[in-house]
């Protein structure tokens, strides 16, 4: 029988409460080979705490080899490994669960309307043209057609394509439209070059911090990950070019411009010397572009610079429009794009051609410029008064940003933000902490802060009594103005 205390006030994480005790009852036989643990619902009604948390909490028992799940059935005591006296030793890592992405994902996608999102990655809901949607979705309505019955060209929707050749061209990009798949999103997108170029056991560049999903997605296909650090200019080129020579990458994943988590942007010299480098040493860099709607004034992206001949370019329109339409694409070679269209075929048949033809009716009437040009304005006053408030309050930035939407912050004297993170969730606050955003999920006092839902009050007032509690632990004053000997 499972007996456990679970204490959410304690400074260890619940998830690694239930881990921990679950795993000492088994060790010591209290919890014998085949015994089922309650339910995940039960679990949570019994100790008060979210299904979220007991699903973590299983699965990381399960990649320890303590636990079977059985389909339908739940979560049971696993057995010794042969020859052992112990249960069977942990998955590889590269089959292993990443409890933090997973902690993060789980709370900015189950966030209520109450929650505090000081740290997700989308704009609010009343930031984004519903109003155009609409208009475009009632339109489209109207339209007798196929379009809203069969499946779609595997390409994707051919007029869209031509349009899209024609926004490339304006950031300097020479592409046609059989050089263009359209995709459901950039994860998509991210995943059908992942499948393409990479095998279990490649190695791949990427940058440090940066794309927590992608991360997540190369763990799963057995990609050893070999990590950039981020600078403010840029990805540490002497760090590229020593791994370039002595591991051999396929690939370098990184993102030039308004980079996720940092919101730094790439200098020409680091990119003319990104594109040597990818050359002398015979790697493709994939630039995942996702945010660049948010610039008004685009500088040169990778993709520029080379025209598509060892770059290979994605984006979407999920962080500007909609979260929920999911259209993106890839602009590649011929060659390239062709085979990407066989995979994804072959993983999801095609794209939603009804999506793809409301966002083309969305881009040709105007409805999305206007919206971008309201858009970039709001971002601009908001980034201004979110950096001025940490500036007032003491947090440390890594860059100042100048576009989209990011600010990678940290807390002085805090090593872990993953704690912070944990703590401000039971205050309705959700935060993502540096831990995500590194590709080997080391412990990190960085944070991602979104300019564009930092203005709720709690988050400052929370901030604030964060920096007050750090100076009174590392000083043993009671406040900043207060006197001390």
């Amino acid at each position: 029988m499972l007996s456990l205390n679970v204490v959410p006030r304690e400074d260890r994480p619940l998830t690694d409460q239930i881990v921990m005790g679950v795993k000492r009852q088994i060790d010591d036989r209290q919890l014998r080979p085949g015994t089922r643990l309650p339910s995940i619902r039960n679990f949570a009604q019994t100790h008060g705490v979210s299904r979220f948390t007991v699903v973590e909490a299983y699965d990381r028992l399960v990649a320890m080899g303590c636990l079977q799940s059985r389909r339908g059935a739940g979560f049971y005591v696993a057995a010794p490994a042969a020859g052992s006296g112990g249960p069977v030793p942990a998955a590889p890592e590269s089959h292993r669960h990443n409890e933090e992405l997973v902690w993060l994902i789980r709370r900015l996608l189950e966030a209520g309307d109450h929650s505090a999102l000081a740290g997700g990655p989308w704009l609010p809901n009343s930031w984004q043209e519903e109003s155009g949607i609409r208009q475009a979705l009632s339109a489209l309505a109207r339209k007798n057609g196929a379009h809203l019955l069969e499946y779609g060209n595997p390409f994707g929707y051919l007029p869209l394509r031509e349009h899209l050749a024609l926004t490339l061209a304006e950031i300097g990009v020479a592409a046609t439209a059989p050089q263009i798949l359209l995709t459901q999103g950039t994860s998509q997108a991210l995943d059908l070059v992942i499948r393409y170029l990479l095998k279990p056991g490649d190695c791949a560049l990427v940058d440090d911090p940066g794309y927590y999903n992608m991360f997540g997605n190369l763990r799963v296909h057995g990609v050893e990950m070999l990590a950039i650090p981020r600078r403010p200019d840029g990805p540490d080129f002497t760090a590229l070019e020593a791994l370039a020579a002595a591991r051999r990458p396929k690939v370098y994943f990184t993102q030039s411009a308004m980079q996720n988590p940092t919101g730094s942007n790439t200098s020409p010299h680091v990119a003319f010397r990104l594109l040597q480098a990818a050359e002398s040493h015979d790697f493709t860099v994939v630039e995942d572009d996702i945010f660049c709607d948010l610039q008004l004034i685009k500088p040169p992206r990778l993709a520029t610079l080379d025209q598509l001949n060892r770059v290979i370019y994605v984006r979407s329109f999920s962080k500007t429009l909609s979260g929920s339409l999911r259209v993106g694409f890839v602009a590649s070679t011929q060659s390239v794009v062709d085979a990407l269209a066989d995979i994804k075929m072959l993983t999801c048949i095609t794209t939603s051609q009804f999506t793809e033809r409301l966002l083309y009716l969305m881009l040709v009437d105007g409805h999305y410029r206007k919206h971008l040009s309201r858009l970039r304005e709001r971002l601009g006053e908001a980034r201004i008064s979110v950096v001025r408030a940490f500036e007032r309050v003491g947090l440390e930035m890594f860059a100042e940003p100048t576009d989209g939407m990011f600010v990678w912050a940290r807390l002085p004297n805090i090593a872990d933000s993953f704690t912070l993170a944990e703590s401000a969730h039971s205050e309705g606050i959700v935060l993502a902490p540096g831990v995500v955003f590194r590709p080997h999920l080391e412990r990190s006092p960085w944070m991602r802060f979104n300019v564009a839902t930092c203005d709720d009050p709690r988050i400052m007032r929370w901030l604030e009594r964060q920096l007050a509690t750090s100076r009174t632990r590392n000083t043993g004053c009671p406040s900043e103005g207060a006197f001390c000997p």
